[in-house]
């Protein structure tokens, strides 16, 4: 995108410099302080910095001369008032303002220089990361600090590992390439992160269906297990246990369709009718016996947040599923035809659904035609519900039995779609 023209942009740095001062100098004003910049000088710091790169925009020297001059200054201006405190008995100085005043100076050549949107959304940001200073530091406040490194596991997996792997086949008894197993289990990571997060630090307490919704997008599977022992250790929540655990596994269709959107929109168009119809059903029955079940406890269904699923044990777990699924696919495939991915969707039900998922959403159409993706996506997706109705049952001393009862017949459903695919 080329940069606009200069009255364009001789408009765009004043106006910017104007918003940008507003909210600094009323901002200080609430806390009774007075620091160097505000409405007025904002938009002459960018008119300064504008003006200094029209005269050498291609060595900087006048721009960079007037940068050194405004540092020099912002520096002797806090030299003066390093020692001061104010009520709380915190330090009077902080690097906020001499910044604000630097970017201020700064949005004239990037107003000149740069798209539109570059200019605006640098002075948005720090709108928002001055004024939004208390909640901020509340933020980070109650974050704990595995959760920091957890963060940098989840940019670690995403940002360093991935560019490096290969993206062709390391093996001929599958065409899965590393990429694309690392790929997957970052969607599927990605998600289950989401969700952690919003589960730990979102959901209020007492949010039963809250949390059984985003146990589903977790693990639907955890989800149950979880609910169940609450349904046998509070036998009057039971009720709730079971609309959440029907929840949960309604949510997990509309998670399998979002992750496999990802890798095959053909396969997801061919699986959106079924699973969505099968997340409504389940949608249906949840919240059926939820209303009739009577008073509902102010903790009912609610559970303290999952294990991490960042966890490289976890990550390393899913990328050997993966490829030995993969491999499995690839024999079953060319020994036995679709029956024999038909029979591994119902083996590999009774365990984690999701590497066998992705695998058949990356796989060659060649191979497996979509229509058999699907009816074997949808093979295991029932399989899972069939083991969680027998989890629902022993967890919970046989206290559920409503749950399992849906459980099967989403199962049935989704078999009888399976036969139509």
């Amino acid at each position: 995108m080329p940069s606009p023209p200069p009255i364009v942009g001789l408009l765009l740095l004043l106006a910017l410099g104007f918003f940008f001062g507003l909210a600094f100098e009323e901002f200080h004003a609430r806390a009774n302080q007075k620091r160097p910049g505000g409405v007025r000088s904002f938009p002459l710091l960018a008119l300064t910095g504008a003006l200094l790169y029209r005269l050498d925009p291609a060595h900087l020297v006048p721009l960079s001369a007037g940068l050194l001059a405004l540092s020099a200054w912002l520096t002797c201006y806090y030299w003066q008032h390093l020692g001061e405190t104010d009520a709380e008995g915190f330090p009077n100085v902080g690097l906020m303002v001499p910044i604000c005043n630097v970017l201020a100076y700064l949005l004239g050549p990037v107003a000149l220089a740069e798209p539109p949107w570059v200019a605006v959304g640098a002075t948005v940001a720090g709108v928002l990361l001055l004024t939004a200073r208390q909640e901020l530091h509340g933020f980070a406040r109650r974050i704990e600090l595995t959760e920091i490194v957890n963060a940098g596991r989840f940019l670690l997996l995403t940002g360093f590992v991935l560019p490096l792997l290969p993206d062709t086949p390391v093996t001929d008894l599958t065409p899965i390439t590393p990429h694309q197993v690392w790929l997957a289990m970052i969607a599927v990571c990605t998600v289950s992160y989401a969700s952690y997060l919003l589960q730990r630090y979102v959901a209020p307490p007492g949010a039963g269906l809250l949390v059984a919704l985003l146990g589903g997008l977790y693990s639907s599977t955890a989800a149950t297990l979880v609910l169940a022992r609450r349904a046998r250790d509070d036998v009057s929540a039971v009720r709730q246990s079971e609309a959440g655990i029907v929840l949960a596994t309604a949510v997990m269709y509309l998670r399998l369709l979002i992750i496999i959107f990802v890798f095959s929109r053909e396969l997801a168009m061919t699986l959106a009718p079924p699973l969505l119809v099968l997340s409504a059903l389940g949608l249906t029955m949840a919240l059926g016996w939820y209303w009739i079940g009577g008073p509902h406890r102010a903790d009912a269904g609610h559970a303290a947040a999952p294990a991490n699923p960042l966890e490289l044990v976890t990550a390393a777990t899913f990328a050997v599923l993966f490829v030995v699924i993969s491999i499995a696919s690839a024999w079953a495939t060319q020994r036995f035809g679709s029956a024999g991915i038909y029979a591994l969707a119902a083996i590999v039900g009774v365990s984690d659904i999701d590497p066998f998922v992705l695998n058949l959403a990356q796989g060659d159409p060649a191979q497996i035609t979509v229509r058999v993706g699907a009816g074997a996506i949808l093979v295991a997706a029932s399989s899972n519900n069939v083991l969680k109705a027998v989890y629902a049952i022993v967890y919970s001393s046989a206290h559920v039995r409503v749950a399992p009862a849906a459980l099967a017949v989403l199962a049935a459903c989704g078999i009888a779609a399976a036969v139509v695919m």
